[in-house]
């Protein structure tokens, strides 16, 4: 062989390895959506992440008083192949990838609840505090690429206090496959009436309590919301995060008298330490 033949079929050689060197490199996360946190680093076993979030949102559902809350953020999360099982917070679930443009995702969660004192000005004077309950949370995401570009979103909550579900679409920014860089998503939000009534509902009992009008909501459309999520590492360990989430009500929930807002709106950002 040729001296100069074999010097360019070594060079094209190393470039191929290089390229899936890095295509292996880059594709860390499980699905490379940054509302979707992932620290295992592409490996198997267990990954942590610890951190804080400083949120400027809404006093509760409906609410038009807005203030700051800090909150811990990160998880706790053990990676097998393209599965995840996570414990964040008040949640413990499971997400994976049965197939390239599928995602799954299962998760039990826990509702706190509203309380009569979440406002200030004494909006929720004579309604008591709301019930807490358990809650099933069941989602599907379906890529329209396996670069996961453009996708599309379902989602269950079912719990105690009813049901609600979500149809989405969404866009990634970005080339990343670390799950850091931005995401926009668009959703319509429907629920039951039990559902309904856990934040807008008002009881004949409440009614009398609070001086508010008896209210009785039937199940349906909810709201139609935007969201937008940002990641991005600073340095070897350290990321940074933002989100910021948009609602804006139907028509049964803004005559509400709980609904003092036609929308909720929440912004929030925070850093994580990935061990």
């Amino acid at each position: 062989m040729k001296k100069g033949t074999g010097l360019l079929l070594a060079m094209f050689i190393h470039g191929l390895l290089f390229q899936t060197a890095f295509a292996q490199e880059e594709r860390k996360a499980v699905v490379p959506l940054p509302s979707l946190d992932d620290f295992t680093r592409g490996e198997d076993g267990w990954a942590f992440g610890l951190g804080v979030g400083v949120e400027y949102e809404s006093a509760y559902e409906g609410s038009d008083e807005y203030d700051f809350e800090v909150d811990p953020a990160g998880a706790v999360q053990w990676r097998r192949g393209n599965h995840i099982v996570y414990w964040a917070g008040e949640a413990l679930g499971w997400r994976g990838l049965p197939a390239e443009k599928w995602l799954l995702e299962a998760a039990v969660g826990f509702d706190e609840g509203r309380e009569e004192s979440d406002s200030d000005e004494g909006h929720l004077d004579g309604l008591g505090d709301g019930d807490e309950g358990v809650e099933l949370v069941l989602q599907a995401r379906r890529a329209f690429g396996t670069d996961w570009r453009y996708w599309l979103d379902g989602r269950v909550v079912a719990g105690e206090n009813g049901t609600l579900g979500l149809l989405g679409v969404g866009y990634r920014f970005g080339d990343k496959w670390d799950g850091t860089g931005h995401e926009i998503a668009f959703a319509v939000v429907f629920h039951d009436s039990d559902y309904a009534n856990k934040d807008f509902g008002i009881n004949a009992e409440q009614s009398a309590a609070s001086g508010l009008d008896e209210t009785d909501l039937s199940g349906g459309y909810r709201s139609v919301g935007f969201n937008y999520n940002y990641r991005q590492y600073v340095a070897e360990n350290w990321q940074i995060f933002a989100e910021a989430v948009y609602e804006y009500y139907s028509s049964d929930i803004q005559d509400s008298p709980i609904a003092r807002s036609d929308y909720e709106a929440e912004v929030g950002v925070g850093f994580i330490y990935v061990f």
